[in-house]
């Protein structure tokens, strides 16, 4: 097959959102199937501007910098573009046009219709279901962007059955057009952490006696932390105390660390703020829960990282997370948005410790079975054929 085109604002060491994990092992399965994938993203640090990374050829561009976001998606578009143009003349031919999110449609449009290649879009989440719907000028922005590159691309990947289903809704776009592939998550990997005093590392964040829940993801209104500090009470009322909530990630902890101060739990409360990946992994080896409370949640690839670490999970039945954690038998799921129900979830892990045991031990065999990478590029592949066969 000739070489695939990959768009993608996001690729490690620059990680912004779950984009540059799925593109970072995604496509080195593609290659071993026999693709030869250039990926073109964005400079970032001393990262090199060419390199082959397990196969694939990572381009990164410089992007100018602009006074706004949109004035600097703008830029990006720009240079992607442009060098994309030059990549497919001294390459080329390629084979197709694999763009990521609205965030590089413009620049995958363009070549489409210069190179006259089949265009693939995959969408990650959508403007309107990250906001409930559009409210301000940038979401309708947003959304005519995403529309266009529904209706350019030749067809469109989606991580869950709830992502298809928002997607004809919102873009009234075909229902044959859609494919569903789940995100996946590499295994094994976690690090050894034997020579690591854990008791003592324990001790930054939780005492001996008290059983640890955590969240990690970004602190937005849509990962519903709220909705967790609102289950605080009970769950600590029903456990007589003897909880910790560690709250994990980057954002404006303000008005999150103000509620836990006004709920009178805040002693019961840590904010970690960002948190290396090796220290999360610390915080998995001891922790007694994990909870996702999202109110918005086109896959939750929290819940497969937290599967792979061997920690119970508590989702919301929010988006696609009832797709990924299936209820009582992989992890508990509750009502979106609902403190009561989410107290429900944590407190039936932390006080059966058999269906804890019970919940990890099949979460941990649904990695393989349902969200391995391997078998998840076999499905990409077979779009990538699928296009090529009706495109001749």
């Amino acid at each position: 097959m000739q070489p695939v085109l990959v768009l993608s604002w996001e690729f490690p060491p620059r990680i912004i959102g779950g984009i540059a994990r799925h593109v970072a092992e995604l496509y080195p399965e593609l290659v071993a199937l026999g693709h030869e994938i250039h990926l073109i993203t964005v400079e970032f640090g001393q990262a090199p501007h060419y390199e082959i990374v397990e196969g694939i050829h990572i381009h990164r561009v410089a992007v100018p910098p602009a006074s706004d976001f949109l004035g600097w998606i703008a830029h990006l578009n720009d240079s992607m573009g442009a060098y994309g143009g030059k990549l497919m003349r001294e390459v080329g031919p390629f084979a197709l046009i694999h763009a990521h999110d609205w965030l590089v449609g413009d620049a995958a449009i363009a070549l489409k219709h210069h190179f006259q290649v089949p265009l693939l879009a995959t969408f990650h989440a959508t403007e309107s279901g990250r906001h409930h719907g559009l409210h301000q000028p940038i979401h309708h922005y947003i959304h005519h962007k995403e529309w266009d590159l529904t209706y350019h691309a030749w067809r469109i990947i989606v991580c869950s059955h709830y992502m298809r289903h928002e997607v004809i809704q919102a873009f009234d776009c075909p229902e044959d057009k859609l494919d569903v592939i789940y995100n996946g998550i590499r295994l094994p990997g976690r690090a050894s952490v034997s020579d690591i005093d854990l008791a003592a590392w324990r001790r930054r964040f939780a005492a001996d006696d008290e059983q640890i829940v955590y969240y990690v993801g970004r602190l937005t209104f849509e990962k519903g932390v709220a909705v967790l500090l609102n289950a605080a009470p009970k769950v600590l009322w029903e456990m007589g105390g003897g909880v910790k909530f560690i709250i994990i990630g980057s954002g404006n902890a303000d008005d999150l660390k103000r509620q836990a101060w006004d709920l009178g739990i805040w002693q019961q409360c840590y904010f970690t703020g960002f948190m290396a990946e090796q220290d999360l992994k610390h915080c998995q080896d001891l922790a007694d829960c994990a909870v996702f409370p999202s109110l918005y949640e086109p896959f939750g690839i929290v819940a497969l990282e937290s599967f792979a670490a061997r920690v119970p999970v508590v989702v919301s039945d929010a988006g696609g997370l009832p797709e990924v954690v299936r209820h009582g038998y992989s992890g508990i799921v509750t009502w979106a948005n609902n403190a009561d129900s989410l107290a429900w979830g944590i407190l039936q892990v932390l006080q059966h410790p058999e269906l804890a045991r019970r919940l990890v031990n099949t979460a941990y065999a649904e990695l393989q079975q349902r969200f391995a990478w391997p078998r998840l590029a076999g499905q990409t592949d077979a779009v990538y054929r699928r296009i090529l066969s009706a495109v001749g």
